[in-house]
């Protein structure tokens, strides 16, 4: 690894606010850490990183978090930190607006993250019960987005 490639993953960390990066790849292993750990920690591996080398940006995960809550809703949170869109474009409607049937694989809203648009579907069936982000919206990892109540499909 070479010395702007370190460099880069130091960018990374402090606009993000990062307190930890693992790297793995390429047979070679780099692990960052600054400042106290109030930040969640990531992880960077091949799968989810283009090459350094060609400086290509960070690609997350766009797998997103869900919690069942008790009343039989879901809570699909961020998978990452960034800008929160409800639509594809300004000029463009909501994704969903609250009382909106989804189905499994319908685009709830995208996250953008290093200038990367990220898709964020729908895990389950049901309806949109709350949304839990303005448009345009930094979120944090683990913030909830939207709130889908399973129980009215």
């Amino acid at each position: 690894m070479e010395y702007k490639e370190i460099k880069d993953l130091a960018a990374l960390m402090k606009d993000f606010d990062l307190s930890v990066i693992d790297y793995n790849g390429n047979d070679m292993s780099i692990r960052m850490e600054r400042g106290t750990a109030t930040a969640t920690p990531v992880v960077i591996t091949e799968h989810n990183v283009a090459s350094v080398n060609q400086n290509a940006a960070i690609q997350p995960s766009t797998a997103h978090y869900e919690e069942q809550l008790s009343n039989g809703d879901v809570a699909v949170k961020s998978p990452m930190v960034g800008v929160f869109y409800s639509s594809p474009a300004a000029d463009k409607e909501a994704y969903v607006s609250i009382g909106d049937k989804v189905h499994v694989g319908d685009v709830l809203c995208i996250v953008e993250a290093m200038k990367i648009m990220n898709e964020i579907t729908a895990e389950h069936d049901g309806i949109i019960s709350e949304i839990c982000a303005e448009n345009k919206q930094v979120v944090e990892f683990g913030q909830p987005l939207f709130r889908i109540d399973t129980t009215a499909i």
